[in-house]
């Protein structure tokens, strides 16, 4: 099963139980301007940690299970994320649920947003009448898990045998980033026109022009944790198996005293000094 659905595909099982559609946008803009017929709402802010240092961090344990039983979800249901800004905060979403247990085959990010939704098909001001779950999955073993900390990413960085991929904006990298670090802005994988992803043979040519290949490690950063997890999801649709992702990223690097460096990408995609 793929990771990303067309609405095509979504539009065909809005009625199939064992399929639950989850809106991460805000509550004011589910209820105001309207949301896909069946959703439920699961706001970005709720699935974030509580602690004052952990921006970007994942929620207690806990907090997510009782987030996911009040919106209705069962540990084996197929789970179709979406929002109004090309998948970055869904994708965060979907992670999360990757990484708290919940199946990556059953793991779904609408391919187009909620606006590229409303161009062509149905949709509603009415909540969902939701039966409450005992949601319950266990955290992915650290073997199995792409989390890494700190100290494996610098070691990563020291060893220089990996691709360290800077999913922000230009401008950011050009401020500071993490020394041997290539830019990808998650957005350069986004049709802007279709509001979902660019076609599978231009993502395949946007990586090659990074040095993203299938033979080497992946580590992901941004800045807290979201925007990576839109390129997560694209490399594992894509079939790359070895991607490491820094939750952390930049803010705890940076915390920790971590080297970082300036500078732009040169045209062969490394580092310019």
């Amino acid at each position: 099963m793929d990771v990303f659905v067309g609405a095509d595909w979504l539009s065909s099982r809005l009625d199939d139980p064992g399929v639950r559609v989850v809106d991460v946008r805000d509550e004011w803009e589910y209820e105001g301007i309207g949301h896909l017929p069946g959703a439920t709402n699961v706001p970005f802010d709720r699935f974030r940690s509580a602690a004052a240092d952990a921006s970007g961090m994942l929620p207690a344990l806990s907090d997510w299970r009782t987030l996911l039983s009040t919106a209705g979800v069962e540990a084996d249901d197929h789970l179709v994320a979406y929002d109004d800004t090309h998948g970055v905060f869904a994708a965060r979403f979907l992670v999360t649920a990757s990484l708290y247990g919940h199946p990556l085959d059953r793991l779904h990010l609408l391919n187009g947003d909620y606006s590229a939704w409303a161009r062509e098909r149905p949709t509603t001001a009415e909540r969902p009448n939701v039966d409450v779950t005992a949601y319950e999955t266990a955290p992915l073993p650290d073997e199995q898990s792409p989390l890494v900390d700190y100290e494996t990413v610098h070691a990563a960085v020291d060893a220089g045998d990996a691709r360290i991929l800077d999913t922000r904006e230009p401008e950011e990298y050009a401020t500071t980033h993490l020394p041997g670090a290539v830019q990808l802005n998650w957005r350069d994988l986004v049709d802007e026109e279709t509001r979902g992803l660019l076609a599978r043979d231009r993502i395949e040519d946007v990586l090659e022009e990074c040095g993203v290949t299938r033979d080497r490690r992946v580590v992901l950063y941004c800045n807290t944790a979201r925007r990576i997890s839109h390129t997560y999801l694209v490399l594992r649709d894509l079939g790359y198996d070895d991607v490491a992702f820094y939750e952390g990223s930049l803010t705890e690097w940076e915390a920790r005293g971590g080297p970082v460096t300036g500078g732009q990408r040169d045209d062969d995609g490394e580092p310019e000094p």
